[in-house]
């Protein structure tokens, strides 16, 4: 077992721009950041999950909550939901009539974005490890 020690000092405060472009690009696109990585395999399954998630909260109905929502659980909904990138902006064109929330899917469906948005922010960590060389 290889075990490398825990750099500190000035040596390991110096982040490499392409990790933090994998990592925006991995949260803008959900799969994209380990595209640029060379990591096929990664890149399709985070693609499939997230966007899948995604998809499916949108077309049960979910809610997609704006910035200035008011209370706090509709702004941490609004941070969980912004993790999606790109897929949040494509909201009002799948979402033209509103929310369903008056029947119990339109919720379920709110969750399914929120577990997207908080997946994807995990995967943009990830490309961000892998292109700082933190993670094989």
């Amino acid at each position: 077992m290889d075990e490398t020690p825990v750099q500190s000092g000035p040596a390991a405060a110096q982040v490499p721009l392409s990790a933090w472009l994998a990592s925006v690009a991995a949260w803008f696109l959900p799969g994209f950041g380990h595209l640029l990585l060379r990591r096929w395999g990664r890149a399709a399954i985070i693609f499939i999950c997230v966007a899948g998630l995604a998809f499916a909260g949108y077309k049960m109905g979910a809610h997609v909550y704006p910035i200035g929502a008011g209370d706090i659980f509709a702004l941490l909904n609004h941070l969980a939901e912004i993790g999606t990138g790109a897929l949040y902006f494509l909201a009002r064109v799948l979402e033209p009539s509103g929310a369903d929330t008056a029947r119990v899917v339109g919720d379920v469906g709110t969750r399914f974005l929120d577990i997207a948005g908080l997946l994807n922010f995990l995967c943009a960590a990830d490309a961000f490890l892998i292109a700082r060389k933190a993670k094989p």
